[in-house]
């Protein structure tokens, strides 16, 4: 390999492969590598970002660039390795012929890889050699309960309930970030990790070590951007079901709130308020006056959000113009259908920076000038009726070469419309984000998921995935969205939830609840009273005990507003999750990297959910410190695990008992 050895940068050429690793941020290197020339276009990057001290060398076997704690070398035949201060963490997997690799040279397989694809884009592979003592946290939100990603394989796309953000934090002190939207797969194997994109012109990653997670995550969301202030109202309880289906249903609600004195954050109002997709605007029928509406929920204290689909009915109003435009998006063959969920519709390119100040100019004047406060973003991954990423392009390329990066912009084009607006701290409620929406104001929830315990298990490790991914902001359908109120436990698992949800990072009860034997407000096949609605979904919903309990948790909630707000500032300033494992705040406890069905919130509380029917007691392992149980105040010494108590209205909760702490 022949290599240029500049300031703060390191460029190497054999035959059509050309690399470049640059200093980007603390301790940390951006790694490029292609055959074609090399482009920001899809990065997730922050162009602005400040190294640390950066140092390179040429030597006899190759190259090195140094950057604070972070040293990567290059070898003459072109693999690399990468290493904190001289401790190897990461190292290209190579099998060729090379004087420095004792592995199978026979195989002839080298680490990077790039297949050609008709159009001129590859089809990229990255190899890293497997090591048996490294623990993977990260990646966004699978639906699964797998804590410990090592051994995984995981799709690298947008799908309902499953949100790709490719980073991950490993226990050897590092964080890597898979640098583009591609569809594609990571799979972190015992015997070799890679990572694929299906369609694209560079490798792209990023890395950083540093000695604890906290300070990885500070220096990965100083690259990619963290979430802003978060608004004090809404800290408390979000109310929502499916789905309120007139104004008054909404009011009478919000009334009853009002008139128990149970603060209400938020109330949403879910889909088919409309009369088609894409016209984004109240059905005038069931909501004849949104102003006066919105102008009472406000005087009640609560805000009134509203949900947006990205879906275009043929039928809408706004279909011919937003075609002629080109601002829907194509696709490759045959019909330009993307969404068939009652209505034949397209899907607008979020992309496309016209078609975002077309759908956010919409939304002004049909709601937010009435008086909504915020918006729902479903379907945001976005969902197509069929997978087949192939099949489907955006203005920035093909689904394939692109298309995970859809719900950030999405996102991004409420957050630019309520600040140009006057929002100082705008939020939307989103089910699908990547890397960096959290900076767009986007409260990530966890999509459509089943009513059962083994759901709330995979939700707490989604949760604390998606915070080591970066984003801070997440939610959960509390009890589960797909429920029959009848199945027996259903009221059991809906308290557990709630208990879990007043320690998330927003509380929200949300559901569509069967049985569904509540008739439609129309015979139409169209307009607000066509789509069926769910049975009740009020904190008074499903009796007096568990109303006695739900609300013992939303004064809960309510009595920990300047912790939140305190733990909501720290996600702002330094990028910590607001839900985050043992090990974030316990590094050095070998224990705390394999707990994963506790976690902390914030800094200062240990939190242990019952994700179990019918438990009423579970082993708590406590980190090294003191401890005092939440219930009843009893002091625990860490570094051991204890049986505590957990009946139905208590989940056990520890506070942290700092050395300054009296008592």
């Amino acid at each position: 390999m022949i290599f240029q050895v500049q300031q703060d940068r390191l460029l190497g050429r054999q035959g059509a492969e050309h690399i470049l690793i640059e200093a980007w941020g603390r301790n940390a290197l951006r790694v490029r590598a292609g055959l074609m020339a090399f482009t920001d276009e899809y990065s997730a990057l922050s162009p602005l970002v400040t190294p640390t001290a950066v140092r390179t060398e040429r030597t006899e076997d190759g190259a090195w660039i140094e950057n604070g704690m972070l040293r990567c070398f290059v070898h003459n035949n072109g693999w690399m390795a990468f290493y904190r201060a001289d401790k190897l963490i990461l190292k290209e997997y190579y099998r060729d012929f090379s004087g420095a690799n004792a592995h199978s040279p026979s195989m002839k397989l080298t680490a990077r890889e790039y297949k050609p694809i008709r159009g001129g884009d590859y089809a990229l592979t990255l190899r890293f050699e497997s090591r048996s003592d490294e623990k993977i946290f990260g990646m966004g939100q699978y639906q699964q309960d797998n804590f410990d990603l090592k051994g995984c394989v995981l799709e690298l796309a947008q799908r309902n309930s499953q949100v790709s953000v490719p980073f991950y934090l490993s226990n050897l002190g590092y964080g890597f970030l898979w640098n583009t939207p591609a569809i594609g797969e990571a799979s972190f194997g015992t015997n070799f990790m890679r990572f694929t994109a299906e369609s694209g012109v560079q490798i792209d990653y990023w890395l950083t070590a540093d000695e604890t997670p906290h300070k990885v995550m500070e220096t990965y969301t100083g690259a990619v951007g963290r979430a802003p202030a978060f608004p004090d109202d809404m800290l408390g309880l979000w109310q929502s079901k499916l789905r309120y289906r007139t104004q008054d249903e909404v009011l009478s609600v919000a009334r009853e709130y009002h008139r128990r004195g149970i603060p209400l954050d938020v109330i949403v109002i879910d889909f088919f308020h409309w009369v088609r997709q894409g016209d984004w605007s109240f059905d005038k029928d069931y909501f004849p006056d949104p102003a006066a509406m919105c102008r009472e929920l406000h005087e009640m204290g609560t805000r009134c959000m509203v949900s947006i689909w990205p879906t275009v009915d043929r039928k809408s109003v706004n279909f011919q113009e937003m075609r002629d435009l080109g601002l829907l998006v194509r696709t490759e063959r045959g019909s330009m259908q993307c969404f068939d969920f009652q209505g034949d519709t397209v899907i607008y390119d979020a992309t496309n920076p016209e078609a975002r100040a077309y759908i956010w100019q919409k939304a002004k004047e049909n709601y937010y000038d009435l008086g909504v406060d915020s918006f729902w973003l479903d379907e945001a991954e976005p969902e197509f009726a069929a997978y087949d990423f192939d099949h489907f392009r955006y203005s920035t390329g093909s689904v394939l070469r692109a298309g995970n990066a859809y719900p950030m912009y999405h996102a991004k084009a409420f957050y630019d419309g309520l600040i140009a607006a006057g929002e100082e701290r705008p939020v939307s409620l989103l089910r699908s984000a990547w890397v960096g929406s959290q900076k767009f104001g986007a409260v990530l929830w966890s999509g459509d998921v089943l009513s059962n315990f083994q759901s709330l298990r995979d939700q707490l490790t989604a949760g604390l995935h998606v915070g080591i991914a970066g984003i801070p902001w997440w939610t959960t359908d509390t009890g589960g969205f797909f429920g029959d109120v009848t199945a027996p436990g259903f009221n059991e698992l809906l308290i557990r939830w709630f208990e879990f949800s007043a320690f998330s990072p927003v509380l929200r009860l949300h559901g569509d609840r069967g049985p569904h034997d509540i008739p439609n407000l129309s015979d139409l096949d169209y307009g607000g009273g066509f789509s069926p609605t769910g049975r009740p979904n009020e904190l008074w919903s499903y009796g007096e005990e568990v109303y006695r309990i739900l609300k013992k948790y939303v004064d809960i909630r309510l009595g920990m507003k300047d912790y939140l707000r305190r733990v909501f500032r720290e996600a702002s300033e330094t990028g910590a999750p607001v839900m985050r494992p043992l090990f974030f705040e316990f590094p050095h406890d070998k224990k705390a990297w394999e707990i994963g069905d506790e976690y902390m919130f914030g800094g200062d509380y240990l939190v242990a959910p019952v994700l179990e029917e019918g438990v009423r007691e579970r082993s708590v392992y406590l980190p090294q410190g003191s401890w005092r149980l939440c219930t009843d105040g009893t002091l625990y010494e860490g570094g051991r695990a204890y049986l505590i108590p957990a009946p139905l209205d208590v989940i056990p909760v520890f506070s942290l008992v700092r050395a300054n702490t009296a008592g």
